[in-house]
């Protein structure tokens, strides 16, 4: 049986511990997940259950995807988010909503972004996070990416929440880090919800602690 399952990422878990599970619930060791969300991250996770299901991932992956996420100034960590180690702070400007949305203009449309070195990327046989783990960075080619839409959604002392749509192989916590470079300082994301992939939307999704009581597993 094909199936396909969103599912609501708790922060905490990376995206593969959501599949083991899944293929210990199904009893398929054909289990794979559409665009990977970082262990920090939450919301959409498309699973595919079955060989089926997953051949479909890679289109899924490939879909436009909504964020939202909070932005701290000041402080820039070496992942890009609350989890990694503060590598630099700085001063932060004094903002107005309209500095903001002037900076969030120049991000609107296709655009060349380098991929954080925190990242699954493969460079040369090698994911990118092996090596930031063994603090070796390297240089990384820009990828094509596509924001087509940009809202602030609160200005609130040093933190920003905005909501973002974005193409394929877009990296929120790098456009945050861009964000703060352009407003004239730096930063990281404290939080960072997937509320949309393709047409998979977050109200539908199961919550992950609900997954073992969810009708998909008890019928037969």
């Amino acid at each position: 049986s094909k199936m396909i399952i969103v599912v609501n990422k708790p922060s905490g878990p990376t995206s593969f511990d959501i599949v083991r599970k899944v293929r210990h619930l199904t009893g398929d060791k054909k289990v794979g997940h559409a665009g990977t969300l970082d262990p920090f991250a939450e919301g959409v996770l498309v699973i595919g259950v079955s060989r089926e299901s997953t051949r479909q991932l890679g289109v899924i992956s490939g879909l436009d995807k909504d964020y939202t996420a909070t932005l701290r100034l000041g402080a820039s960590t070496d992942t890009c988010d609350r989890e990694g180690e503060v590598v630099e702070t700085a001063d932060v400007p004094t903002l107005t909503n309209k500095d903001i949305l002037a900076v969030f203009s120049q991000f609107i449309g296709w655009q060349q972004q380098i991929p954080p070195m925190y990242s699954a990327k493969k460079v040369n046989g090698t994911r990118l996070y092996k090596l930031a783990r063994r603090k070796i960075k390297i240089a990384r080619e820009p990828v094509e990416i596509k924001i087509s839409n940009l809202e602030l959604l609160a200005l609130s002392g040093d933190d920003i929440t905005f909501s973002v749509t974005c193409s394929k192989g877009t990296y929120i916590r790098q456009l945050g880090v861009d964000i703060a470079k352009s407003l004239g300082t730096v930063g990281h994301l404290t939080s960072l919800l997937r509320t949309r992939v393709g047409d998979f939307f977050l109200d539908d999704a199961i919550n992950f602690k609900d997954i073992e009581q969810s009708c998909l597993f008890t019928e037969n």
